[in-house]
């Protein structure tokens, strides 16, 4: 698993578990959540994204997007966002992610 980033909640890291298709959140070694993906050629296409309760409420899913999406932009990769999660915080963020829109 490849680890790029500790975030401002104690130890929370974010990584992209390349091996596991899927962006996770981890506190205290623990997942706290995910993003899963499935590389389409040039797409990535989100399916899934999950925060477990306990860390609910507390930002993490955005930023676990918004990290997910920040490393598609590195790979030159455009997003198919079937998760509604993944969606909404696109249109949300539309100025800095819409791009990233596979359109059509």
């Amino acid at each position: 698993m490849k680890q790029d980033q500790h975030t401002a909640q104690g130890d929370a890291q974010l990584a992209n578990d390349t091996a596991g298709s899927r962006y996770e959140v981890r506190i205290g070694g623990e997942v706290a959540g995910f993003a899963d993906y499935r590389v389409e050629g040039t797409s990535v296409r989100f399916t899934h994204t999950e925060v477990r309760p306990a860390y609910e409420g507390q930002g993490i899913g955005k930023r676990l997007v918004a990290y997910a999406l920040d490393d598609v932009r590195r790979s030159g990769r455009k997003v198919l966002p079937q998760c509604r999660f993944v969606a909404q915080y696109i249109a949300r963020n539309e100025k800095e992610y819409g791009d990233l829109v596979v359109k059509g």
